[in-house]
């Protein structure tokens, strides 16, 4: 899955020099509950929102093949941790996966296969964490409520849920989830890359599927152009025409 590569190398960048430590992954009797379907937070509940309002509230997908860039579970956390927190804060999360080469599958196989995975997100719904995902602003900002920052909820716990989700796809080999809650950070170039992450998601689809060859008139023309492995399937797609 080289194709997303640069988007975790450079966001991987954007890390470097912040302060940032690696977390704890749970172990199997400390997981914190999964919510279920019922996970509501109400205003008067919350003890605060990340990436409320106008803050930012980014989340960015990755998948790679490469160990270097994955090389095994791993938890990181960039700012202050949830019981820390006494205010509403920026927030983004990062979630990047590696996966055996070409296990996804060719074709509409593969892009199948990445939208499923994508959407374990809207599975894992950890206890007094309310994800309030908007795909179509590729937002989301959480709602943390008051009783389960009470009962200990921390990046740690949720992260455990998130890995454990994950791993319910056992094309998944190893996933490195990253929450980001600093202040003064570069949120804006995140959200580019974040952005073009999906685009490239929505281009193999596009590709996949044979929509239009015509790259003059394409609207994701500039993704192939920048990314060279898109490129280099687009053409071998075209001569199967």
């Amino acid at each position: 899955m080289k194709p997303y590569d640069e988007f975790i190398e450079s966001s991987l960048a954007l890390l470097e020099g912040q302060p940032g430590h690696r977390l704890t992954v749970p172990e199997a009797d400390e997981t914190w509950p999964d919510a279920g379907e019922y996970n509501l937070i109400l205003r008067s509940e919350m003890a605060y929102e990340l990436g409320g309002g106008n803050l930012p509230a980014v989340s960015g997908l990755g998948f790679t093949s490469s160990d270097s860039l994955v090389g095994g579970d791993e938890l990181w956390l960039y700012g202050p941790d949830l019981p820390d927190l006494q205010k509403d804060a920026p927030y983004a999360r990062l979630t990047l996966l590696r996966v055996a080469k070409d296990s996804l599958g060719e074709h509409d196989a593969a892009y199948a296969a990445i939208r499923k995975i994508e959407h374990t997100r809207y599975h894992i719904i950890p206890k007094g964490y309310m994800t309030r995902i908007s795909a179509a602003s590729e937002r989301e900002p959480v709602r943390v409520s008051r009783k389960a920052l009470q009962e200990g909820l921390d990046f740690a716990k949720v992260g455990g849920l998130f890995l454990r989700g994950y791993h319910q796809h056992s094309k998944v080999l190893a996933a490195k989830l990253i929450f980001i809650t600093l202040p003064d950070f570069p949120y804006d170039e995140l959200e580019k890359k974040a952005h073009k992450a999906e685009k490239i998601t929505m281009t193999l689809d596009h590709i996949f599927k044979n929509l239009k060859m015509d790259c003059s008139t394409c609207n994701l023309k500039q993704v192939c152009d920048e990314v060279e492995e898109m490129r280099e399937l687009h053409f071998k797609q075209a001569k199967k025409k």
